[in-house]
């Protein structure tokens, strides 16, 4: 016990000489340079473990009728899947379709037809819809059917992602440029900027990305909300870090949003090809639920899912309260 207690008063000791270490300019530009790379190698890590290589693991997916009568269609589908394929039995087309309209499934196998056909829904996951689409080719006499196509202008099914990730970078940056260059405003402001900022800025997005571009059909009002509560939850957490850690906030916002929370997101790769934890985290981050609440709303319009909202709305509105609460409690503005 006496030395573990030496250990902690010894770091307490070394992180205070820190503190306390006058540091010449080139000594800070050689730190800030080594934490930059840190910073970086994280990223590539991240992205490179989640992204690179994106390998099913574990496919929900409906079957009708009996796979011992169509043994290779079903040996075909697994090996495109790489043996990752989890059917589910269901009685009819019609039920299978409809777990596949509330992405319980991702994909509904029919041996009952004239012909095995299966469905798709590309856009609950383009990743996961190219890998199945394989079995058409490994088995010809397989029909293959998109029940929910993605967009004629975003084939891959990235504009999504693209969305979620400006909103994003535009939170911690605008919450670190307005420190640094108007600096000195009270918490009052500063949470009337949070608000006003992800307001303003999520319905410039909408905007630019549905009517003007015309890239995706966002339902305007619900695609506002939904971008404005994830500009809400970066720019408070981004704040709270400021009232914190000052100076090195963007380290902890960095390693949460764009490290962590991107490369599990769902937007670029579907969950079901992400590797562990990435999976897991994807819809109960603000980003992997700002994905998922954007994609039903715009491809799932009748089947959508209170989780997702719920998730997202729990981090805007508890990151808030958290920095309204640290900021008095230190008595200490973001901005100042």
């Amino acid at each position: 016990m006496g030395a573990v207690t030496e250990t902690a008063r010894g770091a307490r000791f070394g992180l205070a000489r820190l503190r306390e270490h006058q540091w010449t300019p080139v000594e800070r530009a050689i730190l800030i340079s080594a934490i930059a790379t840190v910073m970086g190698a994280l990223f590539v890590t991240s992205y490179s473990l989640a992204l690179g290589d994106p390998v099913p693991h574990r496919i929900d997916a409906a079957l009708i009728g009996d796979a011992r009568t169509h043994g290779r269609t079903v040996r075909a589908m697994q090996e495109v899947a790489q043996g990752s394929l989890d059917f589910q039995p269901y009685a009819s087309v019609p039920a299978a379709l409809h777990a596949l309209d509330e992405q319980n499934v991702y994909a509904a196998l029919d041996l009952t037809s004239a012909s095995p056909t299966l469905y798709l829904a590309s856009a609950a996951g383009a990743s996961v819809a190219r890998v199945l689409e394989r079995t058409s080719a490994a088995d010809p006499a397989v029909r293959v059917v998109d029940t929910h196509p993605l967009a004629p202008k975003d084939p891959s099914g990235v504009d999504i992602f693209y969305l979620m990730l400006v909103a994003t970078i535009v939170g911690f940056i605008s919450v670190f440029q307005v420190r640094a260059n108007a600096s000195g405003l009270p918490l009052r402001h500063w949470s009337v900027f949070v608000v006003g900022l992800a307001l303003a800025a999520a319905f410039v997005f909408v905007l630019v990305d549905g009517p003007i571009l015309n890239r995706l059909d966002l339902p305007v009002f619900e695609s506002w909300g939904i971008l404005a509560l994830q500009l809400v939850a970066v720019s408070s957490f981004a704040s709270i870090m400021l009232v914190w850690l000052g100076r090195w906030a963007i380290l902890p916002t960095w390693l949460f949003f764009v490290v962590l929370g991107n490369s599990s997101s769902g937007g670029a790769v579907a969950p079901p090809l992400l590797p562990e934890p990435f999976e897991f985290l994807s819809q109960w981050l603000p980003s992997g639920a700002t994905v998922t609440a954007l994609r039903e709303a715009v491809y799932f319009p009748d089947y959508q899912h209170a989780r997702p909202i719920v998730v997202l709305a729990a981090w805007a509105l508890g990151l808030f309260a958290v920095m309204l609460v640290e900021s008095r409690r230190l008595a200490r503005s973001p901005g100042a």
